[in-house]
């Protein structure tokens, strides 16, 4: 049941990655303004320190234009900051320019690993995947936001995946609004989940549970005077 972290915040990522429950991280421009960063050079360190401590794990960082030279050459530099370094290209462009997937296709020619993101349906990421994407990533929140489930885009994608040769193509979605979206988006054929650090918490952290510790450690105390 993989999962990633949705966040640049090293604090947050080195927290869930010493529980071992984490298998990557994505990012983008929105969330590292979130998260107080500010220039290029920003960027760069907080890219590399997370690569780092995740060593082998994938990171995803977003390349921080749309004009296609500029994301090819940026996507070049980004990835060269570490060997686990992926790069997130948008399925197109704010007005529906296509250009991204020849991007898609030249990086992947090229060796570099994409994650195609802000895909809102099935034939989105059927089409990524064509263009060779390594990661296809839905954003399942924003899809149940326009009034459709995303759990039958997962089901499609998933099941195009299985049926053709793209084995290595790996299913993420983001855009989680709650804690039942981790489970239940994987039963539907994720491959990966990616949270922001605040929704994986509500999925760890549950009210009875709590309870039923304390209640063992309260009649734990009784042991212990009956012992003495």
């Amino acid at each position: 049941m993989p999962i990633f972290l949705d966040s640049s915040d090293l604090n947050e990522i080195k927290k869930y990655n010493k529980m071992g429950i984490i298998r990557g991280v994505t990012t983008n421009p929105t969330i590292m303004v979130k998260d107080g960063l500010k220039t290029f050079d920003e960027i760069k360190e907080r890219t590399i320190e997370i690569a780092k401590e995740m060593n082998n794990y994938p990171v995803s960082v977003e390349v921080l234009s749309n004009e296609p030279e500029i994301m090819f050459k940026q996507a070049d530099e980004f990835s060269n900051w570490a060997h686990n370094i992926n790069i997130k290209i948008p399925f197109h462009g704010p007005n529906g320019e296509l250009d991204n997937l020849e991007i898609i296709r030249r990086l992947s020619d090229c060796g570099i690993k994409v994650n195609c993101t802000a895909m809102m349906n099935a034939s989105q990421c059927i089409t990524s995947a064509l263009a060779g994407a390594k990661y296809v990533s839905l954003f399942g929140g924003r899809i149940n936001d326009m009034g459709y489930n995303c759990k039958w885009e997962i089901r499609k994608t998933r099941r195009f995946l299985d049926r053709y040769p793209y084995e290595n193509i790996k299913i993420i979605i983001g855009s989680v609004r709650e804690a039942l979206n981790i489970s239940e988006w994987l039963h539907y054929g994720a491959d990966i989940i990616t949270t922001p650090p605040k929704i994986l918490e509500k999925a760890l952290v549950h009210a009875r549970t709590k309870e039923t510790v304390k209640m063992f450690l309260d009649d734990a105390e009784k042991l212990k005077k009956a012992i003495k």
